[in-house]
């Protein structure tokens, strides 16, 4: 082996691109006429993560990707960010090649994740919290999946509407039952 294939891949090797920054707010349908009429952001995709209590509005503005968030509960996290900071930046999303190395790496480098899941392939995640980062949520991510493609099956009405939901990391239309 040469020196070069045993050294540490550093975290910013792992880092493939930016995918986009998350803004909490208290309504999404709120923050429309800002973000897509006035912006010219382009629905991209969105809905209810049922679990976590928000819901998401992706929108690509340029060559740039925003994710509105909103809480649809009171417990949810995001309720709690709006609570203590009110709305504005909520996280930074960067894909990597791989979660678990990525976790490695921070942890070498004396960072300490949280909130790792790598359940799905569809969407691996860790986090590097605010209170080690000056203020803000990083999230790394790997995905098997085009987050950069609008979505073919629903629109912003239906999103806006709850009548989207995402199941194991796929937005989809509500059963009516």
């Amino acid at each position: 082996m040469t020196p070069a294939d045993t050294r540490t891949v550093s975290v910013a090797d792992r880092v493939r691109t930016v995918d986009h920054i998350g803004i909490a707010v208290p309504s999404v349908a709120e923050a429309v006429p800002l973000f897509v009429d006035l912006l010219g952001g382009r629905f991209l995709s969105g809905g209810d993560n049922d679990e976590r209590g928000i819901r998401l509005l992706h929108l690509a503005l340029g060559q740039f990707k925003i994710e509105l968030l909103q809480p649809l509960r009171a417990d949810a996290a995001v309720a709690a960010f709006l609570d203590g900071r009110g709305p504005g930046f909520h996280h930074l999303t960067l894909f990597v090649d791989d979660v678990p190395q990525t976790v490695e790496a921070l942890a070498a480098s004396g960072y300490v994740p949280t909130g790792t899941d790598t359940a799905s392939p569809r969407w691996s995640e860790t986090f590097l919290p605010p209170r080690a980062t000056f203020g803000t949520l990083l999230q790394f991510t790997s995905t098997t999946t085009r987050w950069d493609v609008p979505a073919q099956d629903y629109g912003l009405r239906d999103v806006l509407a709850g009548r989207v939901v995402w199941r194991d990391y796929v937005a989809c239309l509500r059963d009516d039952g």
